[in-house]
């Protein structure tokens, strides 16, 4: 057998006494894809994206390996449950509007001790104030970078539109007024490059699409190191004990890692290896998460249904924004109905092989959103599940 057949077939033999639809995570591809994480990382601690994970039992996993530090989170209350739950270092992502998360955050000397939150105007200061109650608690504070690159003087934008702070003066700003604001301390500098970490550069069949995507990326990276490095300069001029500088993502951990500015970087996605990461030439990972549909029709030659199976991921709508069938190979949507909220027709000659009964292995577009489909990751390793722990939602939590 080949190596999807081979994996197939262990899948099957490990979740045999499971009824489907379910999900798993192969623990082999999750702790290879680890390691390949802090190999690219070269010797800067990587900090786990919370968002492609999902999961606190694979949290406190991948954090226990060398070479992992910290957890980069994605809601305040989410930030403020994993403290309680003993995790010491939790950048929030992005800015909130959590009244009631921050009065906590005020109140309690141990969450403000390990909760960073993120800021990038002074109005987020006045929300913070203002939702004290009372509370005296010093508030960390990270700012953010705007890392979009601007060509023909800025008419034209490639990246995503997060912080208003691009140039170094305004970040040296906004790190003067934390400082002179009574209550709050700047500790930490990020800036998320997500049109280079997040965008592949390998497109099957289009090929000068990924040349374009490559030169685009060339001079992102060229750009955003010179103004990072300026930026850095500028902030620590302010705070000179400025604890932490975050980049990257999972697609450019070895690029963002070789700027001398950058102290530390960011990556949870590489951990599942969804399908958004298959098209990059930097890097490749092993399919690590994975969910399994049953057979519950045979409509004719060619053909078998599946139970539900229709979870799109966010972002702009596309097909690349859809699961995929993966196992057995071969088979692949119906044009006129694609993946369905209850039921997905497939088709493919290995349709053929499949009873009633018989299930479909899918990989999911985004890393930590199938999590918010299913309640428990089945752990695989070899063909057995070792352990069944639950995922957010497992546990009752929905931050978004």
């Amino acid at each position: 057998m080949n190596s999807a057949a081979t994996d197939r077939a262990r899948y099957d033999r490990a979740t045999a006494h499971l009824d489907a639809p379910l999900a798993i995570v192969d623990l082999d591809a999750f702790d290879s894809n680890a390691d390949d994480l802090v190999r690219r990382a070269a010797g800067k601690p990587v900090r786990v994206a919370s968002k492609s994970v999902r999961c606190r039992a694979l949290l406190e996993r991948v954090l226990a390996r060398p070479g992992f530090a910290g957890i980069m989170s994605y809601t305040l209350a989410e930030s403020l449950w994993l403290a309680r739950s003993g995790f010491e270092d939790v950048l929030l992502a992005y800015p909130s509007a959590d009244r009631a998360g921050f009065g906590e955050l005020a109140h309690d000397a141990k969450l403000a001790g390990a909760v960073t939150v993120m800021v990038d105007d002074p109005a987020q200061l006045d929300l913070i104030d203002a939702a004290r109650d009372g509370g005296a608690e010093e508030i960390r504070v990270c700012l953010e970078l705007d890392t979009a690159l601007r060509l023909l003087g800025g008419r034209v934008r490639i990246g995503a539109r997060r912080s208003p702070l691009r140039e170094p003066a305004q970040l040296a700003e906004l790190a003067r007024a934390v400082a002179a604001r009574p209550g709050f301390r700047v500790v930490g500098l990020m800036a998320y490059e997500g049109h280079v970490a997040g965008v592949g550069d390998s497109l099957a069949g289009r090929p000068l699409r990924s040349r374009t995507i490559r030169l685009m990326q060339g001079a992102a990276r060229k750009e955003l190191a010179a103004r990072r490095a300026e930026v850095v300069r500028a902030v620590r001029a302010v705070v000179p004990d400025l604890e932490f500088v975050n980049g990257g993502g999972t697609g450019s951990v070895q690029q963002t890692a070789a700027e001398d500015a950058v102290t530390e970087i960011a990556a949870g996605s590489g951990l599942y290896v969804p399908r958004l990461f298959d098209n990059y030439t930097s890097f490749s990972g092993r399919p690590a998460a994975l969910f399994a549909q049953p057979v519950v029709r045979r409509p004719g030659v060619g053909v078998v249904t599946v139970l539900g199976g229709g979870y799109p991921a966010s972002g702009a709508a596309g097909a690349d924004r859809l699961p995929v069938p993966y196992l057995p190979q071969g088979l692949r949507y119906d044009p006129q109905e694609g993946a369905g909220e209850v039921q997905t027709p497939l088709l493919g000659s290995p349709a053929d092989d499949l009873l009633i009964g018989d299930r479909v292995w899918f990989r999911h577009a985004k890393a930590g959103e199938l999590c918010e489909r299913f309640d428990t990751l089945h752990l695989i390793e070899g063909d057995r599940v070792t352990e069944s722990v639950p995922t957010y939602r497992g546990e009752g939590r929905t931050f978004l």
